[in-house]
């Protein structure tokens, strides 16, 4: 197989080729075909993990969970992503809504696709120790780590739009306007030159002006020119060195004990480094986005719920809404 096909898979082509996905959505290239592929790919592999959730309870359940799980994901999404446009605009971003659904679709496929890979390791669990609350506490852990990872992939892609100046467009065009230009002169400039645009020493020899005062004072200025440094002789080399005549040119990497070591600025120039960028509000505002985003899921995931199927309990596809999440999780692990 050519290394050179691209992948039918869009997971791998994202792992793969992750700079490349980040340039197709800078230049907006076929985001159309991207984000479908991404969809229909998270969709599939949600609807896996979700049947293995719910086959704890019943194959009912399984087929149920199945459904409720990209539902999940999808509705979250579809709640927050005009929160993160309408925040970007705010602060002079210049990304589009195309854009905005291609990230954070990248950061569910990621998300999804690691999930399903844990999908073994829950079956496992699900037959040699099926017991609820572990059941239960060991699959929010992986999707808990699963989202981790995928948000991680969202905060890059926002970062190299960040680099490519769409999410603060005035700053970037402000310092590459106002960044001077570094010429390393030294460089530049054959050894025993002046460096280009330095002002050379200009000997200058003035004759004597002598003005008649009206006291017969006679006054002298002389202008004299500075006298040019003559550069060190090389140091004589010692007998055990070889026996080199002085003027000689020591073993490369070699100097003579007691003799000093000769500076060489133009080998190591010093970095001159410019100011730090600073970051953009819309990067800060998408840690934001991405705690919303946190707690509308898991509120909606408790909405939606049961999702594993308590085996004390007959078949529901929904239940009532009372109390939270995260009173339930920690009510689950105080009962462990």
């Amino acid at each position: 197989m050519s290394g050179d096909r691209p992948s039918p898979l869009v997971i791998e082509r994202i792992l793969r080729d992750r700079q490349g996905i980040w340039q197709q959505i800078v230049a907006e290239g076929d985001l159309n075909a991207l984000t479908g592929r991404m969809l229909v790919s998270s969709a599939i592999a949600l609807a896996c993990y979700g049947a293995v959730l719910g086959a704890f309870h019943s194959p009912l359940m399984a087929l149920t969970s199945a459904l409720k799980l990209p539902l999940l994901f999808l509705v979250t999404l579809a709640i927050c992503l005009p929160t993160l446009y309408l925040f970007n605009l705010v602060f002079g971003a210049r990304l589009s809504v195309r854009q905005s659904l291609a990230l954070v679709m990248v950061a569910i496929t990621v998300t999804s696709m690691l999930a399903v890979a844990f999908a073994p390791i829950s079956l496992f669990f699900l037959i040699t120790a099926p017991d609820y609350g572990f059941f239960k506490l060991l699959n929010v852990a992986i999707l808990t780590l699963s989202a981790l990872v995928g948000l991680r992939f969202l905060t890059g892609g926002m970062q190299v739009l960040n680099d490519h100046g769409l999410l603060a467009p005035a700053a970037a065009a402000t310092a590459a306007a106002n960044a001077p230009a570094q010429v390393d002169a030294s460089a530049a400039a054959p050894a025993g030159t002046a460096p280009a645009g330095a002002a050379e020493p200009v000997a200058v020899s003035a004759g004597t002006a002598a003005a008649s005062g009206a006291n017969g004072a006679t006054a002298t200025t002389t202008a004299t020119a500075p006298t040019p440094t003559p550069a060190p002789a090389p140091a004589p080399v010692p007998a055990q060195w070889g026996g080199q005549q002085p003027g000689a040119a020591f073993p490369p990497g070699m100097v003579p004990p007691g003799y000093p070591v000769q500076q060489r600025p133009w080998v190591n120039p010093p970095v001159l480094r410019g100011e730090p960028t600073q970051r953009p509000a819309s990067m800060t505002l998408l840690y934001i986005w991405i705690l919303l985003f946190g707690f509308v899921g898991t509120q909606l995931a408790w909405t939606l719920r049961p999702f594993f199927g308590d085996p004390g309990q007959d078949f529901a596809l929904f239940r009532s809404i009372d109390g939270n999440f995260y009173a339930e999780i920690l009510r689950t692990i105080a009962n462990l």
